[in-house]
């Protein structure tokens, strides 16, 4: 089974986590490691013959251009990841629009190619944000993949939501991130933390039984979880360990995941059920 790969193009001074500790003002003083890190994940691509998406913030595609080149000459796709890392429900919708409007032209205008696709900062497009999703379709994009079907997070979650893509009203497809129903409850088996909490084999059982359910896995990283020498920020506890549990185990697992199951990138999947999803 073709199963979706995705990795969310930021930086390490960029995550939700760490915004109490590094206002975004500052972000230009920062040790800038996502070009490195990314480059880690394109040689494990390129060794696994695999193709990808790249959701890429236009904050760094606009200080990076090279690194946006270097992954669309690789083959992979290009897709959004907004510009600022502003979660949706804290943005008006022009505000949202904005941010989405600046971060498509710079992708498109360093690749030349059209950009389709689009995932949320920690996915934060939720049931509170109906308008984002025709805010997505009036700027040209045909799919979405920021819908989390869980509740088990503090940040984000789409309770009730298919596991499966589906067509929104407006004709926007969504992509939803996987979890794994147990006793009722959505568990989250996407990747992110969850991929550097879990040990590998239970993730790879996961991720097996969403394939034998007959579902395609949507995993996702981010470069700077494979950086177990970036910076450490005194933060709260939870965060801290969500933020910094297992990093320097991330490569050799996704090592690994790459070795035991088929990926492609988002659009292919997005293709083949293009025309077998469900309507919201």
């Amino acid at each position: 089974m073709l199963n979706a790969l995705s990795f969310d193009i930021e930086d390490w001074f960029q995550v939700e986590n760490l915004k109490g500790a590094i206002a975004a003002d500052s972000w230009d003083t920062c040790d800038l490691r996502v070009v490195n890190n990314t480059r880690k994940i394109l040689d494990l691509l390129r060794r696994h013959q695999t193709r990808a998406t790249f959701f890429i913030l236009g904050w760094v595609a606009e200080r990076c251009p090279d690194l946006v080149r270097e992954i669309a000459d690789a083959g992979h796709e290009i897709a959004s990841h907004g510009y600022g890392h502003e979660l949706v429900y804290t943005q008006t919708p022009e505000e949202f629009r904005r941010d989405l409007r600046r971060s498509k032209e710079i992708l498109e205008g360093l690749t030349g190619m059209a950009v389709r696709g689009y995932r949320a900062p920690s996915f934060s497009v939720n049931p509170e944000t109906p308008w984002a999703l025709d805010v997505l379709v009036d700027e040209g994009f045909t799919y979405d993949s920021s819908v989390f079907p869980t509740s088990f997070h503090d940040r984000y979650g789409f309770s009730g939501s298919s596991l499966s893509p589906f067509r929104f009203d407006n004709g926007l497809v969504e992509v939803p991130l996987s979890t794994v129903r147990f006793g009722g409850k959505n568990i989250p088996a996407a990747g992110g933390g969850y991929f550097r909490l879990f040990p590998y084999p239970f993730f790879r059982y996961l991720a097996k039984r969403i394939n034998g359910e007959g579902r395609a896995l949507v995993f996702y990283l981010h470069p700077w979880e494979l950086d177990p020498e970036q910076p450490r920020i005194p933060i709260r506890h939870d965060y801290r360990f969500r933020h910094y549990v297992n990093l320097c185990k991330t490569g050799r697992r996704l090592d690994r995941l790459l070795g035991d199951f088929r990926f492609g990138a988002m659009g292919e999947l997005v293709a083949r059920v293009g025309g077998k999803v469900a309507e919201a």
